[in-house]
Parts: structure tokens; sequence; C-alpha cells
């Protein structure tokens, strides 16, 4: 197990060695066969185009980037919070785009991650979080943090090297987020 890697916030995304690392992690998940929006073969350059689709919204603070770097500064894993929510549901975020280098796997990167997503959505105000993912392996680190199945959804999406995939939603409750309940 790597011991080294740091979670880091990222504020803005103006650092082309974090923009090419990124993009990399993108592109491993990606042709490692994750369900995560992109078809096979994905080019650096549209990665890139995506990360940098994002940079207004992280400056803006309507998204919470965060990464898990080694002691060099590579990027090993990434998770979004998305603050930005309609305006009926501010004690909501979405996490999104939880990715782990091909080579970190198997490691906790995705646990510890998905642990400082949940602390940064505590720290935003948020007490309900929800995401998506491919009916698949992460299915089990979300449960054994404690979210919850919402529903499976069939035929949901298409995986990177083609064909049908389901997807699970999941929530978890972190807390109050400064709001009550109606009965």
């Amino acid at each position: 197990m790597q011991t080294n890697i740091q979670i880091h916030r990222v504020s803005a995304l103006e650092d082309m060695a974090l923009l090419g690392g990124l993009s990399e992690l993108l592109v491993d998940c990606v042709d490692g066969g994750a369900s995560v929006s992109f078809m096979q073969p994905l080019s650096q350059a549209r990665a890139e185009n995506f990360w940098r689709s994002l940079a207004a919204s992280v400056a803006a603070g309507e998204r919470i980037l965060l990464t898990a770097q080694d002691q060099h500064g590579a990027v090993l894993g990434t998770v979004q919070v998305v603050l930005s929510q309609p305006e009926n549901q501010p004690h909501r975020a979405d996490v999104a785009k939880l990715l782990v280098h091909r080579k970190a796997r198997k490691q906790g990167l995705g646990e510890k991650l998905m642990i400082a997503a949940e602390q940064a959505a505590a720290g935003a105000g948020k007490s309900v979080l929800v995401l998506d993912t491919a009916s698949d392996s992460a299915e089990r680190l979300y449960k054994r943090l404690g979210w919850q199945v919402s529903g499976v959804i069939p035929d949901y999406a298409l995986l990177p090297q083609g064909g049908l995939c389901a997807t699970t939603i999941f929530y978890k409750n972190i807390g109050t987020g400064g709001r009550e309940r109606s009965a």
C-alpha cells in the first residue's frame, strides 16, 4: 500500500501538470472499462477538454474537486462533490466521478476519497448525498461506507467498449445540513 498519498482540494484547474494528471487518470479508467460517461478510445485531448469544462464550476465553488496524489504529485485518484443544486434542494449534493488509477487500486484509495468527499460535503452544509454507479464492484465500497441503495435502472448507459449496463442509485444522510425535516 502506498502510504504517502495525500488528498488535496483543488481550487483552480490552471496547473498544467494537474490537468495532465487528471486527464491521464480519466483515460486510464475508461481504458480499463469504467463506465464514467465516455466511450473507448478516449483521447488525452478529449479528457483534458472534460477537465477544462469543469474549471469555472470548481473556481466558483459550485463543485468540490478532490485529488489523491503521491509524494511526487502524480494523480492517482479523484472525486467530485457537486454542490450546485436546484433551489428546492440546497441540502443535497451529488458525488461524481470517483476515479482510481488501475495501478493504485485495492489500496483503500477509493475509500479515502469517499470519506474526504463526505467530509467536504458536510463542511459545505450538505446533509444528503446522492450518486449513481454502474452496477459493479464499486457497489461494495459504497455499501461498506454506509450508503443505501435507492434503486437500479437497467440498460442505463453504455459501457466504454459498448454494451448496455445498469446503474445503481445510492444515497447517504450525513447530517442535518441546517435544515429541519417536515413531517
